[in-house]
C-alpha cells in the first residue's frame, strides 16, 4: 500500500445507542464510505473517502450520524494554510491537475454583500404589491433606437420590426448545464420548472436530449467549441441559441467531460461515441476575431430564419467592457457575462480560483461602456456566477443587468450540498451523475417543483422589495444605481461600480 500524507478531510461520528444497522447509510453512499459487520451486526464508516454531502445523515432514520471537518490542526501560518499544504500533498503523488466542482470557495471581496437598496419614505411612498400591479416581466433581445408609429382607423400601430425577444416573466433563468455533467432528471426538472414559471433554461454545451424537445419553447440552447449534439432540428427547437465562448470558473480554457459519464443516451445527445472523453478546445476553430463571431452570429440568425435571439455567452475577465462592447457590435442580441465565483462541474481549481472578476464589477463596467457608446439599448446583459438570493438579482440588475442566470441555487434547491465533487460521477443526490442508480435519486417532479417554488419566492421578494423602493417595475430598476450605496467599500472600488458610498445624497 503506497503511503500517504494526506488524511482525511470529515470525519463520521456514529452513535451506536442510535444506530439500529438498518444500513440505509450502507445503501445510499456512492463512495462505498459505510460497510456492515455481519457477524458483529454493526455499521463501520471509513472517513478515508467522505466528500462530505451529508447524504448519510439527512436519510439515517435515527440520526446517529454526525458528518464534521477532520479536527486535524497543521502548525498555525498565514501564508502556509492546511489547504494550501493539501494541495501540494496531492500534487506530489498524482502529479496530475488538482479539479474542483462548483463555484470558487475562495475569500474574495462578494460586492453583493457591500450594496445596500434604497427605500421609500416619506416623499416618495411605497408600493402595496398585494395590491397594486408590479411589472417582472422581462424581455431579452436587440432593441431598436426609436419606434415609428402610425394613426389608423384601429388606432396606433406599431411600424418598426421588432429583433427577436424572449420574454420572461421574470428577470431570473436556469444557467446552462450539459446533459452529461447533469443527469437527465435534473435537465428535465430544469425544462418543467421553466415552463411553470414562463421563464428559460439552458442546454448547456451538450445538446438537447430527445425527450426534452417539447419544452423547446423555454429552451436556450448552446452551441460551443465541441459542437456537440448541434443539428438544425436542435437549432430549430429552441426559443434562443447561445454561442458559449467562455465561463467563470474556467476563464480561457475548454471543457472536459470523462469518457464515464458518456453514457449511450449521453452518447446519442451529444453526437459520439460512447464511453469517450468530450474534449471541447479552447477556442473555436472559426473564431479568431470580432468579424469571425459576426460572421457565425449572422450563420445562426440565417439558419433559424432571423427568428431566435442569438446570444454570447463570456467570462468576466479584466478588460471585459471593450469586449462586451465589441460583441454587440458584431450583432449580438445578448450577452450572458459569467462571474469568477460562477460555478462548473469540474475546473482545474488553480484557475477557478485565480482567473477573472467578480460578477458584479463586471456588468458594472459593461453597462457603464455600452451607455457611453449609446449602444446600450442594442444589446441585452444577462448575469451570473454566484446568484444567491433575490436581493443579488435586485442589486445586479441596477448595476445594469437585464436578467440573471443561476446555476449554483438551482442545484441547491433539488438537494445539492456542495461537496464539490461533481467530478467524481458519484453524486449522492442524483444531481451531477450518469450512474442509473444515483440519478433515479432525484424525481424530477418533485426537482421542478421545488425549482419553481424557489423562483416564485425569490419573485414575490423581488415585488415586495420594488415596492418598499417605490417601483412598480423591474425595468425601472435597471442601471439604476442611485438606488444603491456601498457599505465598506473604497473609493476604487465604489467608482468601479458607479455607486455612492452609504449616507451620501
Amino acid at each position: 500500500m503506497t503511503f500517504s500524507m494526506l488524511t482525511p478531510e470529515f470525519r463520521i461520528e456514529r452513535d451506536q445507542e442510535r444506530c439500529i444497522a438498518c444500513q440505509v447509510c450502507v445503501r445510499q453512499c456512492a463512495n462505498d464510505i459505510h460497510d456492515y459487520e455481519a457477524d458483529e451486526d454493526w455499521v463501520y464508516s471509513d472517513h478515508s473517502r467522505c466528500v462530505g454531502c451529508h447524504r448519510c445523515v439527512t436519510l439515517c432514520p435515527t440520526g446517529a450520524l454526525t458528518v464534521r471537518e477532520n479536527p486535524l490542526d497543521f502548525r498555525r501560518n498565514a501564508n502556509w494554510t492546511a489547504t494550501r499544504l493539501r494541495d501540494i500533498y496531492k500534487q506530489a503523488e498524482t502529479g496530475g491537475i488538482l479539479l474542483s466542482g462548483m463555484g470558487s470557495d475562495q475569500a474574495h471581496p462578494i460586492y453583493f454583500d457591500h450594496l445596500l437598496l434604497n427605500a421609500s419614505q416619506v416623499t416618495n411612498p411605497s408600493i402595496d404589491p398585494l395590491r397594486e400591479p408590479m411589472e417582472l416581466r422581462t424581455y431579452i433581445g436587440r432593441k431598436p433606437d426609436r419606434l415609428e408609429v402610425s394613426r389608423g382607423p384601429g388606432g396606433l400601430r406599431l411600424e418598426t420590426q421588432m429583433a427577436p425577444q424572449l420574454v420572461l416573466e421574470t428577470p431570473i433563468m436556469f444557467s446552462a448545464m450539459s446533459y452529461g455533467s447533469i443527469s437527465y432528471n435534473a435537465c428535465l426538472s430544469l425544462a418543467r420548472a421553466a415552463q411553470r414559471s414562463g421563464i428559460m433554461y439552458n442546454t448547456g454545451e451538450g445538446g438537447l436530449h430527445r425527450d426534452l424537445y417539447e419544452y423547446g419553447s423555454y429552451t436556450i440552447a448552446q452551441v460551443a467549441s465541441g459542437r456537440f449534439g448541434v443539428h438544425s432540428e436542435y437549432l430549430e427547437t429552441a426559443a434562443a441559441l447561445e454561442i458559449k465562448i467562455g465561463q467563470g470558473a474556467k476563464p480561457g480554457i475548454g471543457g472536459h467531460l470523462p469518457g464515464e459519464k458518456v453514457s449511450a443516451d449521453v452518447s446519442r445527445t451529444r453526437m459520439i461515441p460512447e464511453g469517450t472523453d468530450a474534449l471541447s478546445p479552447a477556442p473555436h476553430h472559426d473564431i479568431y476575431s470580432i468579424e469571425d463571431l459576426s460572421q457565425l452570429i449572422n450563420a445562426l440568425k440565417e439558419a433559424t430564419d432571423y427568428k431566435k435571439p442569438v446570444g454570447i455567452k463570456i467570462a468576466a475577465v479584466h478588460n471585459i467592457a471593450p469586449i462586451a462592447s465589441g460583441i454587440a457590435r458584431a450583432g449580438a442580441d445578448y450577452i450572458a457575462i459569467d462571474g469568477l465565483r460562477g460555478g462548473t462541474g469540474a475546473a482545474p481549481t488553480i484557475i477557478r480560483n485565480n482567473v477573472g472578476i467578480p460578477i458584479e464589477l463586471a456588468i458594472a463596467a459593461v453597462d457603464t461602456r455600452l451607455r457611453q457608446e449609446g449602444i446600450r439599448n442594442q444589446v441585452s446583459l444577462i448575469a451570473a456566477g454566484s446568484i444567491r438570493n433575490s436581493g443579488d438579482v435586485m442589486k445586479i440588475v441596477a448595476l445594469g443587468a437585464d436578467a440573471v442566470y443561476i446555476g449554483t441555487s438551482a442545484l441547491v434547491a433539488m438537494g445539492c450540498h456542495l461537496c464539490q465533487k461533481c467530478y467524481t460521477g458519484k453524486c449522492n443526490w442524483g444531481l451531477a451523475t450518469q450512474d442509473p442508480y444515483l440519478t433515479k435519486r432525484l424525481n424530477p417532479e418533485i426537482g421542478s417543483r421545488r425549482l419553481a417554488n424557489l423562483i416564485r419566492a425569490w419573485s414575490l421578494e423581488i415585488k415586495e422589495m420594488l415596492g418598499g423602493m417605490g417601483i412598480n417595475a423591474i425595468e425601472s430598476l435597471r442601471s439604476n444605481r442611485d438606488h444603491l450605496r456601498g457599505v465598506g467599500l473604497n473609493q476604487g472600488e465604489l467608482d468601479a461600480l458607479g455607486v455612492k458610498a452609504a449616507g451620501m445624497g
